[in-house]
């Protein structure tokens, strides 16, 4: 619409420009006097002059640029349109025998046209020359992906924005119907497979992403193709699609491209109502509190008003900030929070038997892999013995539900860390046979932005200017955004009977190498040019890949709103608490090999990695 209006705004402009230089032409001619048959003559050319000169300034372009970024080859534009429009005049003038005119008047009329078609286009170009004299922000060029509503806003936020600190070239869009078509002034220039040539020929410097709610893999593609193509630019995003129904869009909210937007996760809505039923007015007791996935829960955890939340956690730095968090945010909240290890019984028994918790989220485990290979029996003491002990005090004290935090890492295991948390799962699912507590598991896979994950690693050694290290080119992961995997838990622990584990369908998995690509990409850097990958070759216990479900919860999970759901299996809970109670007085004894064994016999599906020679011990297989 606004396109149509730029159209008719010009052509009114240039419609009188036109009639001034044909009457000052005659003017000039016939020293300012028209005889009879000369203003007779000049009423004939002038409606023709405006009509034909129009069409021809149409067929030549003149109305698909912008003034702004008027240049040499618009000129030469200007220069064919107008010598067209006179020889069109000219043979005009003869067949109608209008020789007393004389070619002057229309020599003259080209001159005029010239000069005043010209300077009204580039008068604008010539102000903007001007103020470079002036200290001003040099423009970026940008270029805009998606030609719909939400690149129109942005468009015309950009386009009339006061300190030009943009200078947007157009659009790229897939629909073919838009080809060519001008919004606000820019061109759609082509689309998505097309964006590499045009960012290279048109010298882009960022890219704004303008589709609503984009998938994880369209951006993925966008990054790979201006890469691909040898370019090296930023990219932006809009803010939220709540903003742009609104019709908010501010150049301040644009944000650079995150991580985690390479995801491109849906949220998978919850149950509130469930949430809340089962946490409101409850005392919540949180372990491992201070780390990533405890802090959400607590954060989120908040929001339903319990009427305790026990915080626990041994990392009483993190633990101090997130107290200052909660106190800010939900001053009315009544929370106490732990400083300990949930190793000690004593103080398990002190908090359960003061504070008697109706609900436990158990998210404190050691969960690096290469560092529990090294340290098997660590590994049993903190994710086996003092989950064991935990479940023990739930059923004593009569907690209502209790959630274990697992990980994907659990389905035919090959780590130390993964084994750990796949025997804790079986206890689970054990004790949940014949305990009025409701004990679950919640197994999804990397958490983006959580301590230690990939991506953390990757930012630190792009910062310092390291190469970037992958253990494997074909090596992939699932990844999750920490408020996905917590509302994950809370629904969990809504909608749990008792004995689940509870798996989000967490789509496809991403090669590291892609991401650590891709992450090259949005620093502004170029691989193998500033900075490189090294493939280091997979750690101990390191898979290439995940798997969600084990074989025989494939033929059990069914499927609710995006959470795969994999029934209670039938343990021998005699025989898992003397296999438990083996492992640790063989953890006590520091009886690593004898450790592994044991956990291969009590998992069969664990595929230990056999360690190198120089390795403190070996496994029997």
């Amino acid at each position: 619409m606004l396109s149509k209006l730029r159209l008719v705004w010009m052509a009114i402009v240039d419609l009188i420009l036109l009639n001034v230089a044909l009457l000052m032409a005659f003017m000039i001619r016939f020293d300012w006097k028209l005889p009879a048959e000369v203003l007779h003559a000049y009423r004939s050319l002038i409606l023709l002059a405006s009509i034909g000169r129009l069409g021809i300034f149409y067929f030549f372009g003149l109305y698909r640029w912008s003034f702004r970024y008027a240049s040499l080859s618009e000129a030469i534009r200007i220069f064919q349109s107008v010598s067209t429009g006179t020889l069109f005049l000219i043979s005009y003038s003869f067949f109608m025998h209008y020789s007393y005119i004389g070619r002057s008047v229309l020599l003259i009329d080209l001159l005029l046209c010239l000069f005043l078609i010209a300077a009204f286009r580039f008068v604008f170009r010539l102000h903007i020359k001007i103020q470079w004299k002036k200290p001003v922000v040099i423009s970026i060029p940008v270029l805009i992906v998606g030609a719909g509503d939400a690149g129109a806003m942005v468009a015309r936020e950009l386009v009339n924005e006061k300190s030009k600190r943009y200078m947007p070239l157009g659009f790229v869009d897939d629909d073919p119907m838009k080809k060519r078509v001008h919004i606000h002034g820019l061109q759609v220039l082509g689309n998505f497979k097309e964006i590499s040539r045009i960012v290279r020929e048109n010298k882009v410097e960022e890219i704004i992403i303008a589709l609503p709610n984009p998938s994880g893999k369209e951006i993925r593609d966008l990054i790979s193709s201006c890469r691909d193509g040898g370019s090296v630019v930023k990219f932006k995003i809009i803010p939220d699609l709540q903003n742009l129904l609104s019709g908010k869009v501010e150049l301040k909210k644009f944000r650079d491209v995150k991580p985690e937007d390479l995801l491109g996760r849906q949220e998978v809505p919850i149950d509130t109502t469930e949430v809340k039923s089962f946490l409101e007015d409850k005392v919540v007791l949180i372990t491992g509190a201070a780390g990533s996935i405890g802090s959400e829960l607590a954060r989120q955890a908040a929001q339903f008003h319990p009427s305790l939340l026990l915080l626990w956690d041994h990392n009483e730095n993190e633990m101090f900030f997130l107290q200052l968090e909660l106190k800010k945010k939900y001053p009315r909240l009544q929370f106490f929070s732990i400083i300990g290890d949930i190793r000690e019984i004593g103080l398990l028994k002190y908090i359960f038997s003061t504070y008697r918790p109706h609900v436990v989220f158990h998210a404190a485990a050691h969960k690096h892999v290469p560092l529990m290979e090294e340290n098997p029996a660590a590994a049993v003491r903190n994710n086996i013995i003092a989950t064991r002990n935990l479940v023990y005090a739930s059923e004593h004290y009569k907690v209502e539900r209790f959630v274990l935090i697992s990980t994907d890492k659990a389905v035919n295991p090959t780590s130390v860390m993964g084994v750990t948390k796949r025997i804790t799962e079986m206890l689970l699912q054990a004790k949940a046979q014949t305990s009025r507590t409701k004990f679950m598991a919640v197994r999804f896979g990397n958490v983006i932005g959580s301590n230690g994950s990939v991506v953390q690693v990757f930012k630190k050694q792009i910062e310092e200017g390291r190469s970037l290290t992958v253990t494997h080119p074909d090596i992939r992961r699932y990844f999750m955004m920490v408020n996905e995997a917590v509302q994950l838990v809370l629904q969990a622990g809504g909608i749990g009977k008792g004995g689940e584990i509870f798996i989000l369908d967490m789509g496809e998995q991403i090669k590291i190498v892609d991401l650590a690509v891709n992450l090259i990409a949005l620093s502004g850097l170029e691989l193998d040019k500033d900075i490189s990958i090294e493939y280091t070759g997979l750690r101990p216990g390191e898979k290439l890949y995940e798997e969600v479900l084990h074989d025989m919860e494939h033929d059990q999970a069914t499927h609710h709103n995006k959470i795969f759901i994999a029934q209670p299996e039938p343990y021998n809970l005699n025989q898992l608490k003397k296999d438990i109670e083996e492992l640790k007085n063989l953890s006590d004894r520091m009886d690593e090999a004898g450790i592994l064994r044991k956990m291969k016999e009590m998992v069969p599906s664990y595929r230990p990695t056999l360690l190198e020679a120089n390795t403190k011990w070996s496994v029997a297989t």
